[in-house]
């Protein structure tokens, strides 16, 4: 199966679907860094790869608690990459999980368990 180190998981460990995606790693015997946005932290530059990878609007998590509890200034300015970027890094649980990263570069973003085998398949 996968190394260790190929596969890195972002995220934030008490979010349910982070729980879930790891689950189905660890059950399918696959193994998974894990990279907590709040204990590990997270730089612009590795926000800036993750963009890169998926673009900042599907990032962007604007169906979550954090970003609803967010000023209506912010969001209604959060309409553009520096902006939202500026937001994410401040706000880490407001970027959409979990974010899978294969050494290779290929990028998944969410948990669906068939997305997630044809991932791995396809990074393998």
């Amino acid at each position: 199966m996968a190394e260790t180190s190929s596969l890195t998981i972002f995220g934030i460990k008490n979010c349910d679907t982070v729980k879930k995606a790891r689950r189905w790693l660890e059950e399918n015997g696959i193994e998974a860094r894990f990279h907590d946005y709040r204990v590990d932290g997270l730089d612009g530059a590795l926000l800036q790869k993750l963009i890169d990878k998926q673009g900042w609007e599907a990032l962007l998590n604007t169906r979550g608690t954090t970003w609803r509890k967010l000023a209506e200034s912010l969001r209604a300015a959060c309409d553009n990459a520096e902006a939202a970027k500026a937001i994410m890094l401040e706000h880490p649980a407001v970027i959409k999980r979990p974010f899978l990263l294969a050494a290779s570069g290929q990028s998944l973003l969410g948990f669906k368990p068939e997305s997630y085998a044809q991932f791995v398949a396809e990074v393998k």
